[in-house]
C-alpha cells in the first residue's frame, strides 16, 4: 500500500478525506461514485484520530493457473490497491493500480472424507492471510507515518475496504457452509425472496464462533458443530482483528462472477427453453447430426451491426465464454425473444437485463436506485411465470424447477435497500471491474510485473469509465 500511497503518478488522482456529493446546491439528491463518496468511509473516519488519513485497502484473489507447462501449477494470487485511488485511472490496465501481494498456495489434503478436506482448505485460506496481512492490521490498529506523491507525511490507517471474490471464496472469506448467503443470513431456501434479509456482520459471526464449546483441532467435531450456525469450519478468521474492517462492507458484490455468470447460467437457459427447438420436417431432421435450438438460429439471422459481435454460429456451443462474449449476448437477447417467449418471460428477462445496466453505472443517485430496486421487484413479480411454464430446469436432469436456490439473485438485493447500504456495495463494484479471470493462464513471471487484475475487464463491462 505504501508503494501505491506515495507513487508520483497517482499525485493528481488520490483522494485524502470522504466527501459528499450532491446534484444540486439544495443537497436534496446525493450521488454515489469513489468509495470515498460513501458512508462507510464516513464513518470510518470518524473513528479516526484527528488528522489522521484513511487509506482503505482493496484486496482480490481468484484461484488461477501460474503455469501452462510444468504439471499445471495452480496458487492464489493476492493482489492490492487502494480506494483512495480515483475509479478512473485505478481501472485501467496501464496504471498498474493492482499490485501482486503474495502467491497464496492451493493445497490437496489427503483426509479420507472430502468435506474435511475443504475445510482445512479454509483454514489454511485464512492462516495464510492472517500472516500476510498483519502489517496492514498493525496499520490500521496504531497507523503508520507514510508520504503521500507530493512528499508530505501522513499518519494512515488501513482497514480493508473491499475484498473482490467470485461466489465460493465470498463464502470462504464469510467463514459460512454451501447453499447460505456470504452478506445476509439467507440460506438456499431464501434464495428467491423478493427482500433483503438481515445482514451477515462480523461481530455476528464472532459471536457464533465464541458459543462453540469444542477444541477447533478436533476438526470433525468442531466442523459438526458449526452445523447449527451453518459456519464452515473455520476458528479463526482473518479480518478477526483487523479494526474498522467488517465482511458486511468489505465483501461486495462483483459484476463478472455475480451478475455475467448468472446471466449465462440461467437467463440463457430460460430463453432457450422458452424458445424451444426450430420446426423441422421428420426427413429433414433424420439427417441432421443435431437439431440446433431455436435460440442459436435467432441469432445467426441478426443482421451485422458495426462495433457490436455477430454470433454468426451458436452461441450454446461456446467453449469459453468470457464475460465479453456474454455482455454481447445481452445486446441482443431481449430481441430476440420478444414475441417468442410469453410477455411475463420477456418482462422478467428484460427487468434482469435492466438491472445489470443500471448497476454498473459510474454514479448512482436516489433516483437511479429506486429504478434499480423497481427492476428486481418487477421480475419478482414475474418469475414465477418461468416455473409456470418449466422453462427453469436442471443442469443435469433437464427436469422442470420450481424452486429459486439461485445464490447470485439473493446477492442482488444486498444492492438497494437503502442508500446507506447501497454506496457500501456500489463503491467497490467498479473496482471489481478489475477482478481476474480464473481460467486466464499466465505465466509465472507475469506476476512481478503486470498486475493481472487489469487483463480482462478494462474493456468488458458496458457502463465503466476508462
Amino acid at each position: 500500500s505504501k508503494q501505491l500511497f506515495n507513487h508520483p503518478y497517482y499525485a493528481d488522482h488520490m483522494m485524502y478525506t470522504p466527501f459528499r456529493v450532491f446534484t444540486s446546491a439544495e443537497r436534496v439528491v446525493r450521488e454515489f461514485s469513489e468509495w470515498m463518496s460513501g458512508d462507510v468511509a464516513w464513518q470510518m473516519q470518524s473513528k479516526l484520530p484527528p488528522g489522521a488519513t484513511l487509506c482503505g485497502v482493496i484486496l482480490s484473489s481468484d484461484k488461477t493457473h501460474i503455469t501452462n507447462m510444468c504439471s499445471g501449477k495452480v496458487a492464489h494470487p493476492l493482489l492490492i490497491s487502494l480506494a483512495n485511488i480515483k475509479m478512473a485511472v485505478r481501472n485501467k490496465a496501464s496504471s498498474h493500480a493492482f499490485l501482486l501481494n503474495a502467491l497464496m498456495p492451493v493445497i490437496e489434503f489427503i483426509h479420507p472424507v472430502h468435506r474435511i478436506c475443504s475445510v482445512l482448505e479454509a483454514r489454511l485460506f485464512h492462516e495464510c492471510r492472517d500472516i500476510v496481512l498483519q502489517p496492514l492490521k498493525v496499520a490500521a490498529r496504531i497507523g503508520r507515518m507514510m508520504s503521500d506523491p507530493a512528499g508530505n507525511l501522513c499518519h494512515c490507517f488501513t482497514p480493508l475496504a473491499a475484498y473482490i471474490v467470485d461466489t465460493p471464496e465470498a463464502c470462504m472469506l464469510a467463514c459460512i457452509r454451501g447453499k447460505t448467503s456470504p452478506v445476509t443470513m439467507a440460506s438456499y431456501k431464501d434464495f428467491g425472496d423478493a427482500f433483503q434479509h438481515e445482514r451477515r456482520t462480523g461481530a455476528r459471526t464472532l459471536s457464533q464462533l465464541s458459543r462453540i464449546q469444542c477444541d477447533p483441532n478436533d476438526v470433525e467435531r468442531y466442523f459438526a458443530l458449526c452445523k447449527d450456525f451453518r459456519l464452515s469450519g473455520v476458528a479463526e478468521p482473518f479480518w478477526r482483528n483487523w479494526p474498522l474492517s467488517d465482511p458486511a462492507n468489505f465483501s461486495t458484490l462483483e459484476p463478472l462472477h455475480h451478475w455475467y455468470r448468472k446471466f449465462w447460467d440461467h437467463d440463457v437457459q430460460w430463453c432457450k427453453n422458452a424458445l424451444g427447438a426450430p420446426d423441422v420436417h421428420a426427413h429433414v431432421a433424420k439427417h441432421l447430426w443435431c437439431v440446433t435450438p431455436e435460440l442459436d438460429f435467432c441469432y445467426s439471422v441478426l443482421h451485422p451491426i458495426v462495433g457490436m459481435r455477430h454470433f454468426k454460429d451458436s452461441i450454446m456451443a461456446l467453449k469459453q465464454v468470457t464475460g465479453r462474449a456474454q455482455r454481447d449476448m445481452q445486446h441482443f437477447m431481449v430481441a430476440v425473444i420478444g414475441g417468442a417467449a410469453s410477455r411475463d418471460v420477456v418482462i422478467a428477462v428484460c427487468a434482469l437485463m435492466d438491472f445489470r445496466y443500471l448497476a454498473q453505472a459510474p454514479r448512482i443517485t436516489s433516483i437511479i436506485q429506486d429504478r434499480i430496486k423497481a427492476t428486481l421487484v418487477e421480475f419478482h413479480n414475474r418469475k414465477d411465470k418461468i416455473t409456470e411454464e418449466g422453462l427453469r430446469r436442471g443442469a443435469e436432469s433437464s427436469s422442470a424447477l420450481n424452486h429459486w436456490f439461485i445464490p447470485k439473485l439473493e446477492l442482488m438485493q444486498s444492492i438497494t435497500p437503502v442508500a446507506v447500504i447501497l454506496n457500501r456495495h456500489f463503491g467497490i463494484m467498479n473496482f471489481k471491474f478489475c477482478a481476474p479471470q480464473s481460467s486466464l493462464p499466465v505465466d509465472l513471471q507475469i506476476f512481478a510485473r503486470v498486475p493481472i487484475l487489469c487483463c480482462f475487464h478494462a474493456t468488458s463491462l458496458i457502463a465503466c469509465e476508462t
